[in-house]
């Protein structure tokens, strides 16, 4: 709860109670429709993060989303791929969930903004955040849970390392099951694959139980990657909603992909980008894919001021993603024959 009652922005530094813990509250991280996210430092002084949810009016298909996720990250909590739960609340007086979470330096969707603005990302970061990501999903993928709304603003990264947040859509697969069938799609559109979009309520197929394999992870994956290569997701360009959801379902719609510097990276775009889930590779298949593991040099010589826009961007890391950078370089044996 918070002594002070409600958060407001004139609130200068107000106290958050959860099961009796006690959070001061630094400020606010992130916000979107009934949802805010503080920072906030412990009772040891331990920095942390504290997702208010307010349910109050809520429709019962979003409520059931926040509780999910609680559901997800319990069953998750041995991940080290995936943002921690520390505890949580819920106060059915105030309609008022509260979870207490590990605290992250800054969220995929900044890091590509920032180093997309001008130009296409360095490929030596894309390689980076690519392999980062792909180690997350198969965590979660090993464990039967299919996320359902990968994008980059659910990628945190903590220490240097890339983890998982906002499970409110994700759903566990049976142990003797592939996929799951889903009543509801909440995910976000740039990002949901083809079979996410094709059974939704109104799309005319006479069938809204959506059934999702990991492979629709690939799918929001490849996405991902498409925006870190060309700067924005595939179907971004169309803004029309109904034109858009039509173009991503529709094989005959030709997904636009220009020249790249390397052609591995365009390779794998094109296999994660198939509109037939089951031709999509699996998560252990593209971390074995010659872009992250083929053995030469990762970036091609270069321009001064093409280096000089690497090496800005990797300063701009936190130090742990800089070491890891170096780590991963290091694997690949830069530029042995």
């Amino acid at each position: 709860m918070l002594t002070k009652g409600p958060i407001t922005t004139e609130d200068k530094s107000p106290v958050i109670q959860v099961n009796k813990s006690t959070y001061q509250t630094l400020k606010l991280i992130g916000k979107g429709g009934s949802s805010k996210v503080y920072m906030v430092l412990g009772e040891n002084k331990e920095l942390r993060a504290v997702k208010l949810v307010s349910l109050e009016g809520v429709e019962p298909e979003a409520t059931q989303a926040f509780l999910n996720e609680v559901r997800i990250l319990k069953t998750l909590r041995d991940c080290s791929r995936v943002v921690t739960l520390y505890d949580f609340e819920y106060d059915q007086e105030r309609s008022l969930l509260m979870l207490v979470m590990e605290a992250g330096d800054n969220d995929l969707a900044s890091v590509i903004r920032s180093a997309t603005e001008k130009e296409s990302m360095n490929l030596l970061a894309v390689k980076f955040y690519w392999s980062e990501m792909l180690q997350a999903v198969l965590e979660i993928h090993n464990k039967g849970v299919i996320h359902s709304d990968l994008k980059p603003a659910n990628f945190l990264l903590v220490k240097g390392r890339l983890k998982l947040i906002d499970f409110g859509i994700a759903d566990l697969v049976q142990a003797d099951a592939t996929s799951i069938v889903k009543e509801s799609q909440m995910g976000t559109l740039n990002f949901m694959s083809p079979e996410s979009i094709a059974r939704m309520p109104g799309n005319g197929t006479g069938d809204c139980g959506l059934k999702i394999s990991r492979r629709s992870d690939i799918w929001s994956l490849g996405c991902i990657l498409y925006t870190m290569a060309y700067g924005r997701a595939p179907f971004q360009h169309i803004v029309a909603r109904n034109d858009k959801l039509r173009a991503i379902i529709n094989p005959n719609f030709a997904i636009l992909f220009p020249p790249v510097a390397d052609p591995n990276l365009l390779d794998v775009l094109k296999r994660c980008l198939r509109r037939n889930a089951r031709e999509r590779p699996t998560i252990s298949e593209l971390l074995q894919h010659p872009f992250l593991t083929e053995d030469r040099a990762l970036v091609k010589p270069q321009r001064n001021d093409k280096l000089q826009t690497m090496f800005s961007e990797i300063e701009n890391m936190s130090p742990d993603s800089v070491k890891k950078v170096n780590e991963m370089v290091k694997s690949l044996k830069l530029g042995k024959k």
